[in-house]
Order: C-alpha cells, then sequence, then structure tokens
C-alpha cells in the first residue's frame, strides 16, 4: 500500500513539474511576443520622428535625421534578409556573421548621430557632418552589399533548379509522348485466311485506360425509376 502511495505521489509531483515548466514555456513565449511588439513599435515611431525632422526642420537637424534614417532602413532590411535565408542557405552563417560586426559599427553610429541632435553647438555639428556621413555610407553601402549578394545567390539557385525542373519534365513529356505501334509488314496474308488458329490476338497501340476512380467530390448518378 505504501508502496502505491508513493507512486501516486510521484506521478502527482511529475503533473506539477511538467505543468510549471509549460507555463513558464508559455509565459516567456507571450513576453517575448509583447516584446517584439513593442520594439517594432518603438522603431516606427521613431522612424516616423526621423522623416518628420529631415522634412520640417532645415539645417542641421534635418541632416542628422536623413543620415539616421538611411542608416537604420538599410541595417534593418539586411538583417531582416539575411535572417529570413539563412536557414535555407547554411552558407549564409558566414554572412550573417559579418553583418553582426558591421551592426556594432551601425550601432554606435546611430548613437552619435542621435547624441549630435541636442547638441547646442550647431557650428560644431556641422564641421562633423561630412565625416559623418562618409560613415554612414559606408555602413550602409556593406549592408546593402550583403543584402543584394544574398538576394543574387537566392535568385541564381531558384533558376538552377527551375532550368533542372524544366529539363525534368521535357524528357517526362517526350516519353509520353513515346509510343510503339505494331509493325505490319507488306504483302502480310490478313483477314482470316491469314491468321492461325493459335496466333495470339493483336493487342491495341495504346493500352485503354481502366476503371476510373470515383473521387468523393463527384456526384453519385442517380438511380433509374423502375416505374
Amino acid at each position: 500500500m505504501e508502496t502505491v502511495l508513493v507512486i501516486v505521489a510521484l506521478i502527482f509531483i511529475a503533473f506539477l513539474v511538467l505543468g510549471a515548466y509549460a507555463t513558464v514555456k508559455v509565459v516567456g513565449a507571450a513576453k517575448r511576443g509583447v516584446d517584439r511588439t513593442v520594439g517594432q513599435a518603438r522603431r516606427a515611431v521613431e522612424d516616423t520622428t526621423l522623416r518628420a525632422r529631415s522634412f520640417t526642420q532645415p539645417g542641421t537637424t534635418s541632416q542628422l535625421a536623413q543620415l539616421r534614417l538611411k542608416l537604420r532602413t538599410s541595417m534593418r532590411a539586411t538583417q531582416d534578409s539575411l535572417h529570413a535565408r539563412v536557414g535555407e542557405d547554411v552558407t549564409l552563417k558566414e554572412s550573417l556573421g559579418l553583418f553582426e560586426r558591421l551592426s556594432a559599427h551601425g550601432h554606435e553610429l546611430d548613437s552619435e548621430l542621435k547624441r549630435l541632435e541636442t547638441e547646442p553647438d550647431k557650428a560644431r555639428v556641422a564641421a562633423l557632418l561630412p565625416e559623418l556621413k562618409a560613415r554612414t555610407e559606408q555602413i550602409t553601402a556593406s549592408a546593402d552589399a550583403l543584402r543584394h549578394a544574398a538576394r543574387d545567390r537566392a535568385s541564381r539557385f531558384a533558376g538552377d533548379d527551375l532550368d533542372s525542373l524544366r529539363a525534368q519534365i521535357d524528357l517526362e513529356a517526350g516519353a509520353l509522348r513515346h509510343w510503339t505501334t505494331e509493325d505490319v509488314t507488306p504483302g502480310a496474308p490478313q483477314g482470316a485466311e491469314g491468321a492461325g488458329t493459335d496466333q495470339e490476338p493483336a493487342r491495341p497501340a495504346i493500352t485503354p485506360p481502366g476503371v476510373r476512380p470515383v473521387y468523393p467530390w463527384q456526384k453519385k448518378p442517380r438511380p433509374e425509376s423502375t416505374t
């Protein structure tokens, strides 16, 4: 009896542990989903603010906003492109590693541009703009190169696969259209006189189709009226 109680207690504890583990996993997934949604909303608000500044506030403020917007747009597009394709092409893992290193420089530049937005010395900001523009161009050019190369690689693989598939389909189509017919020898006796008693009956050139399957979406034929 004590053994049974111990087994029941162990099973109960196991269910409690599994339930707690499942609860933690669900809560963690929900929290990650909320964090992701909040992060996306925050980035969208910040991008909208940058666009507004680039049009409504002339001078260094507008130029800083344009640089930040260009940097963020290029880096985000490259990140999404690489992450979307790395599962299908493992060779992109090296490209993704290079992008992570590039992202460190991008985050550093974005933080510097953001700090300069509140810099009261506009003359100093104007003096730094050429160097900031060069850094932004260098980072975005590298990010664009990675993104375009990944896209071209995916397009090339898709084209090669399509060409191979087309060749296989053409080969199969040619095989389906090829059939042999019974050769008729000129001058050979025909009819009942030329046919032997033990001669096999002539076979059709193409085997007639058998009984066609009935699919569930086909309507059943109505029975004929017996009246």
